[in-house]
């Protein structure tokens, strides 16, 4: 009962299924989420190889059922959640002029009301409880940087900054802090994608503008996750952190 546990959406790859080792080397009990059943199962799998404590569990975050189900049965069986990981994202490059109401409203409904959901149905525990921390994913297209083709993705990731800040208002009374995290260009499935975003060559080319000299990859994205839901943030609510190799100050 002393374990702290952690649940993680879109953990079967990329940035998600980074932090989800993380947390798993760090003690927590992981559950793993995921449309990805195959991937997510891997994860779960691999981390209690390494000696950790993990389950999957199967999650859309655009079903408020399966979401409100998922941590019920979390809740149930645990006793607690600890930390909500919200990172479940998508983002598809859609021109302007070929922007449907459904291709925008698909983005908003797992980049920003997926985390909505998720926050929803985890703070009535957390809030008896009077402890916890949630993380939620935006992006440097969210907080600095536009990306065109992209306008759907880059308004939803900006809703994230706003919800992190209501969000963190809100439950900082009752124990809760909320923050979130503005990845730069990171090497994930997402940024290799030649047909939505820069594809293998594209993301090599940005190492030559970000001051480290590097493009990121998902652990250190990761780890800063790890940081913002420990104790050792504690004092921290409200804020999204951006992890970008220095991109942001050294272009703006």
């Amino acid at each position: 009962m002393d374990t702290k546990v952690v649940i993680i959406t879109g953990a079967g790859i990329g940035i998600g299924r980074a932090t989800a080792f993380a947390f798993g080397r760090a003690g927590y009990h992981v559950v793993v989420t995921d449309v990805l059943e195959a991937e997510g199962r891997a994860v779960s799998q691999s981390i209690v190889g390494e000696g950790g404590s993990a389950e999957f569990a199967l999650l859309d975050v655009t079903s408020t059922a399966m979401t409100d189900a998922v941590v019920a049965d979390v809740e149930q069986r645990h006793g607690r959640i600890d930390a909500i990981i919200a990172n479940a994202g998508i983002a598809k490059k859609v021109p302007l002029a070929e922007m449907s109401d459904t291709e925008w409203d698909k983005t908003f409904e797992v980049d920003l009301k997926g985390i909505m959901r998720i926050v929803r149905a985890a703070a009535p525990g957390m809030r008896a409880r009077k402890a916890g921390s949630i993380v939620a994913l935006s992006s440097i297209m969210g907080v600095a940087y536009g990306w065109d083709e992209h306008v759907h993705y880059s308004a939803a990731k900006s809703g994230v900054v706003g919800l992190v800040r209501g969000l963190a208002v809100e439950l900082a009374a009752d124990g809760i802090r909320v923050n979130g995290v503005a990845p730069g260009y990171i090497r994930t499935a997402q940024a290799l994608s030649i047909e939505h975003s820069l594809g293998p060559e594209g993301l090599e080319q940005a190492a030559s503008f970000i001051p480290m000299g590097r493009v990121g990859e998902p652990d250190d994205i990761a780890d800063v996750i790890v940081f913002l839901a420990s104790d050792a943030a504690r004092y921290m609510t409200g804020q999204v952190v951006t992890v970008d190799g220095g991109l942001l100050v050294g272009r703006y």
